[in-house]
């Protein structure tokens, strides 16, 4: 089942009525005509870009006949960053429908590899391009693969799968952003000894294995007073990381920090709260996540969480649109603007 952000097109009489002016007065501000007052003209170019218009692209996009129509592939559940982004896509419905293009939202379980093979594969060729939060895995290549057999233009979306076909990945460098967390954790520990416990949501998604590559680099080459425990696949699902990591905390008492690799955040920060309330008195453990939410937020506002390694939603989200479109014009990506960068968040310095 898919939820489409089909928006109404705008017209150069939507910029007019808008403005407050005429049909011809907005077409002298656009061709820089004679004639207009400054304010008229300060109104009408705020119009034009409050809506993101641009006719000279609308009306090259209006020749082509019929829309552009692209599938976002995510994952399904309670994902607040991926809510995130679907959140952004839909507030580019004036840009989305300048350039005839429609977006559509494919839920899926992302961590179940046939069920999200067969998510792509039953997108066949009714879609120009395929964004996918992509779980690295054989089948989930072919599919992928298939996709660009049959011309769809597909970018991987946070989590890359980069042994396949796909033309281009959205996302941060996975293994840095692990480093970052690592180096985070090793010196907030306060040359503390002690063990570290390590949540992810599934090492198949390489943006989850990358992380956790970059993490153990760390601790094992700068903090060999850490002992890093086996990792923890929760699912990105509250219950069953709160539960595990409960678990893991009932049988080492000397935990003194914890990497959230993904999601299930809300999980997490209830196992250590119920350990804080169990054992007063202990050292504060080190918590290190992913990703600025309102879960997020509130956990570093109230000294939960001690740090956020933070992506903006809000870029991916247009840098996968942009890239696309780009990939089905056949023209050149610009690498440096579409490029996700990583971000330290703390309490102190909270977006």
């Amino acid at each position: 089942m898919t939820e489409t952000l089909t928006p109404t097109a705008l017209t150069l009489k939507d910029i007019a009525r808008e403005a407050g002016v005429s049909l011809a007065t907005v077409d002298r501000v656009l061709h820089n005509r004679p004639g207009v007052r400054p304010d008229t003209v300060r109104r009408v170019k705020a119009a034009i870009e409050r809506n993101s218009f641009q006719p000279h692209v609308a009306a090259a996009e209006l020749a082509r006949g019929r829309a552009r129509r692209f599938a976002f592939v995510m994952p399904s559940g309670p994902n607040p960053f991926m809510q995130q982004i679907e959140a952004y896509l839909g507030e580019m419905a004036a840009w989305l429908s300048a350039r005839r293009l429609s977006v559509e939202m494919v839920p899926t379980d992302v961590f179940d590899p046939s069920v999200l093979a067969a998510s792509l594969e039953a997108l066949s060729d009714a879609y120009d391009g395929v964004a996918v939060v992509a779980l690295d895995h054989p089948g989930v290549r072919a599919a992928i693969n298939d996709l660009v057999d049959a011309g769809a233009k597909v970018v991987t979306l946070v989590s890359d799968v980069p042994s396949s076909r796909r033309h281009h990945y959205v996302g941060i460098d996975n293994i840095a952003a692990g480093r970052t967390a690592g180096a985070l954790i090793g010196r907030l520990v306060g040359g503390r000894s002690g063990k570290v416990a390590i949540v992810a949501g599934s090492q198949g998604l390489r943006d989850h294995a990358e992380r956790i590559f970059g993490f153990n680099q760390v601790m094992a080459s700068e903090f060999p007073d850490l002992n890093v425990l086996p990792v923890l696949e929760g699912r990105d699902e509250d219950d069953r990381s709160e539960q595990l990591l409960a678990q893991l905390l009932g049988r080492h008492a000397d935990i003194v920090g914890l990497y959230n690799v993904g999601a299930g955040t809300q999980g997490v920060a209830k196992a250590l709260n119920d350990r804080a309330l169990n054992e007063t008195g202990r050292d504060k453990l080190v918590f290190v996540g992913h990703d600025v939410t309102a879960l997020t937020r509130r956990l570093l506002l109230q000294g939960v969480m001690d740090a956020a390694i933070s992506q903006n939603p809000g870029h991916e989200a247009r840098a996968a649109v942009r890239v696309l479109l780009a990939l089905a014009r056949g023209e050149p990506i610009l690498r440096e603007q579409e490029k996700i960068r990583i971000d330290i968040v703390m309490r102190d310095n909270l977006p």
